[in-house]
């Protein structure tokens, strides 16, 4: 599961990184609002709830797994930001570790856009 949480993150967020560590697409999906919106990288946005989860699944089925260490998280006025890095564990055993940086946008206690900022290039790279 998740590496690393600093010292007064809420629980909740601690959650939602354990559910991506466990490659739980349900489970990460229900922190949305119905229409939520889910943007990975440079890849076009995923809207809606059912949306995201088959968009992560279908993500989570190209790698063995990974784990987060998340290394800061600020809140701002109806959002959170974070960054850390993430290794993934290819299906070939190889591991990639990049960095990452998140924005939630909340609407009351669901995500209604969720941005992660990576260059996931090394992990597909032969």
């Amino acid at each position: 599961m998740t590496e690393h949480i600093p010292v007064g993150t809420p629980a909740w967020i601690a959650r939602l990184f354990d559910a991506i560590d466990g490659s739980d697409a349900r489970s990460f999906a229900a922190y949305f609002a119905d229409d939520g919106q889910f943007r990975f990288g440079n890849a076009p946005p995923v809207v809606g709830r059912s949306a995201v989860e088959a968009a992560v699944a279908g993500f989570f089925g190209s790698i063995r797994r990974c784990r987060h260490r998340l290394l800061r998280v600020w809140q701002g006025e109806g959002s959170w930001a974070m960054d850390g890095t993430v290794t993934y564990v290819r299906h070939d055993g190889r591991e990639v570790t990049v960095p990452f940086a998140n924005v939630f946008v909340m609407r009351g206690e669901h995500i209604a856009e969720y941005l992660i900022f990576v260059d996931v290039t090394p992990l597909y790279a032969g």
